[in-house]
């Protein structure tokens, strides 16, 4: 189930040109999901977008975030579906907090 809805996130972000998506496996190495997904947007615009239509795309599927935090933020969206947690980045936010490093260097 949680690999369905990574490939339905990504393909969702990838559809709306969300820039460098990325997936990280951290199984193994939090409790807190399966799978991690980070993109960027172009624009604070474009990210809203991004989560925007993730949202609305999972609802036709009844499928509810649990949460979401920074919609407000103008710089970072993290949208947590339980399995797999969306992070939505400004490009240089994303590359201030670097998760993709961050992530690798956890054992």
């Amino acid at each position: 189930m949680e690999e369905e809805l990574l490939n339905k996130i990504i393909k969702i972000l990838n559809d709306k040109k969300a820039l460098d998506v990325k997936t990280i496996d951290i199984k193994d190495k939090s409790s807190l999901a399966d799978y991690m997904v980070i993109a960027s947007g172009t624009s604070t615009t474009h990210i809203k977008a991004l989560a925007d239509n993730v949202e609305e795309e999972l609802k036709k599927e009844e499928i509810y975030p649990h949460k979401i935090e920074g919609y407000n933020s103008n710089s970072w969206i993290l949208m947590d579906y339980l399995d797999v947690i969306v992070n939505i980045f400004t490009e240089t936010d994303r590359e201030h907090y670097n998760l993709e490093d961050l992530w690798e260097k956890i054992k």
